[in-house]
């Protein structure tokens, strides 16, 4: 505040003893400590609301970078969510083409194995039957018997082996697990 010294403080009260006078000077001195004292509590409360508004400014531009991070934060995950949601996506159309391709595939050769079977069965088949005569010929009606049982039954030496292609590809010769036990059964 003001640099004043004893020697000076000495000086004013001097004059103003000689000013003011003997009798009012306490009156006068009591008036201007409460002066002195009001002025002082304004002073130190205008520091402080200054000091207030410093440092809520402070606190209002920290808040403002928080909140500027804040949003930055939320707009990347959210755009790496939104990445990583597309990325998903396109590895699950990925996996469903892929899956339907296998099953197509796997259609494919299923029909590609059963169509070989279905022609050694009929051919194998027809040559047991070109094998033995029909029974329905012109033989008598006591030997039609005699003779179908005369003809031996068709080993399976006598017919042509073929391997299977289920072999050949190195596949298994049981259907796969995901086709119901009737569809088994069939094949």
């Amino acid at each position: 505040m003001l640099d004043i010294g004893f020697s000076e403080l000495m000086l004013i009260g001097v004059v103003a003893l000689i000013v003011i006078g003997p009798e009012r000077l306490p009156r006068v001195a009591r008036t201007a400590g409460h002066l002195l004292g009001r002025f002082q509590r304004y002073v130190s409360e205008v520091k402080a609301d200054i000091s207030r508004e410093i440092e809520l400014a402070d606190l209002k531009k920290i808040q403002s970078s928080v909140e500027d991070a804040a949003r930055s934060i939320e707009h990347t995950v959210k755009s790496e969510m939104h990445d990583a949601e597309e990325a998903l996506r396109s590895a699950e159309a990925e996996l469903t083409e892929a899956g339907e391709a296998l099953k197509k595939t796997e259609t494919e050769l299923n029909q590609a194995l059963a169509m070989p079977h279905m022609g050694m069965m009929g051919a194998t088949a027809g040559s047991a039957e070109s094998a033995q005569p029909p029974a329905d010929q012109d033989l008598p009606p006591g030997l039609a018997g005699a003779t179908a049982a005369a003809q031996p039954e068709p080993t399976p030496a006598d017919t042509e082996t073929v391997p299977s292609p289920q072999l050949e590809l190195g596949l298994s010769a049981l259907p796969p697990a995901d086709v119901p036990s009737e569809q088994r059964q069939q094949a």
